[in-house]
């Protein structure tokens, strides 16, 4: 498996700290929880049913005019590769590195491509995958830049696949409205604006015709009752929803100027995280976790091979325990 943020108890085993002593940073996941609705009995017990109202809740949510639910936007990536034959997929990289790997997995020739090389290939490729905003460096790209790029590759059949697991914040940037177009997919993580990673949910916007294609792919019954209740609570909370992007959006930015104090200033970000590129990523990322703190660390080849990102902190005490770690890390550094 790949490496991801939010791997708490491999943390716990290397450095030999209680689970429950640490300040987990490491995922892009906001650290306040919806609160979980009462479950029925029924959803536990029943097999579930596509008309509880959970899509209609999310087509408002999203503005989208059809969409699939999926066991977290993950499935959906792995799924994806196998409705199409064999041909050329760019990537639009550095990215959620679980896209490039189910293409490649799935026999395509995967070219993973930075922005300004976009225009360059995309008339040579059969599906472009941008992930927007983008995770790790939080690059937020315009909708007309993403639907110039859909209408070139759609009129020779191709796909433009746009994940939006970050766009909770943002919703004018989203793609969603624009799904009825052939050949435009895209990908909607709950887990991460809800704070509720572990119900494994997700959505899949697109026109019907694919929609009903990738459902049989997929199978019946992919979402449980149990999610399907609590994401249909969720998505029905307006006002949650302006809490939420209130406080993230706040923590982000006092994370970015915590950040820039102790002379980390970041390179990118969105609101529910900072990306920071620095020659010190490894050296900072091994200081703050002997004392506690899980960063996410990215060490992989080419320009931004060197960075890290930061994740929210929750409470008053978690603030001032990462800034007391970047001010003894600048201190003994000085």
């Amino acid at each position: 498996m790949l490496e991801h943020g939010g791997r708490l108890r491999g943390a716990v085993a290397k450095y030999g700290i209680a689970e429950d002593d640490w300040l987990d940073l490491s995922s892009g996941i906001a650290p306040w929880a919806w609160p979980i609705p009462s479950i029925p009995a029924s959803a536990w017990a029943r097999l579930p049913e596509t008309d509880d109202g959970l899509e209609s809740a999310a087509r408002l949510y999203y503005g989208a005019p059809d969409l699939l639910p999926v066991a977290g936007s993950q499935a959906a990536i792995q799924a994806l590769p196998r409705l199409r034959q064999a041909g050329k997929v760019g990537v639009l990289s550095p990215c959620y590195a679980e896209h490039a790997e189910a293409w490649r997995g799935s026999g395509f020739l995967v070219r993973e491509v930075l922005e300004h090389e976009v225009e360059r290939f995309i008339d040579a490729l059969d599906v472009l995958v941008v992930v927007n905003p983008n995770n790790p460096t939080g690059l937020s790209l315009p909708p007309e830049r993403l639907l110039e790029w859909h209408a070139r590759l759609a009129q020779r059949g191709g796909w433009l696949v746009v994940d939006e697991a970050f766009m909770d914040n943002t919703p004018q940037l989203s793609l969603a409205a624009e799904t009825q177009r052939p050949g435009l997919i895209v990908l909607r993580s709950f887990g991460k604006f809800f704070g509720l990673a572990g119900v494994r949910l997700g959505f899949v916007l697109a026109e019907s015709r694919f929609l009903k294609v990738l459902a049989r792919q997929i199978g019946p019954w992919s979402v449980s009752g149990p999610t399907r209740v609590l994401g249909q609570a969720c998505l029905d909370d307006a006002e949650g929803h302006r809490r939420q992007r209130e406080r993230t959006e706040q923590a982000s930015q006092r994370l970015a100027t915590l950040l820039a104090l102790h002379g980390f200033a970041p390179q990118g970000g969105c609101a529910l995280f900072q990306w920071l590129i620095t020659p010190l990523a490894a050296e900072l990322h091994e200081f703050c976790a002997k004392r506690g703190i899980l960063l996410r660390i990215f060490l992989n080849a080419g320009p931004h091979n060197s960075s890290l990102r930061f994740g929210l902190p929750c409470e008053e005490a978690d603030w001032q325990r990462l800034e007391q770690a970047l001010s003894e890390f600048s201190r003994e550094r000085a």
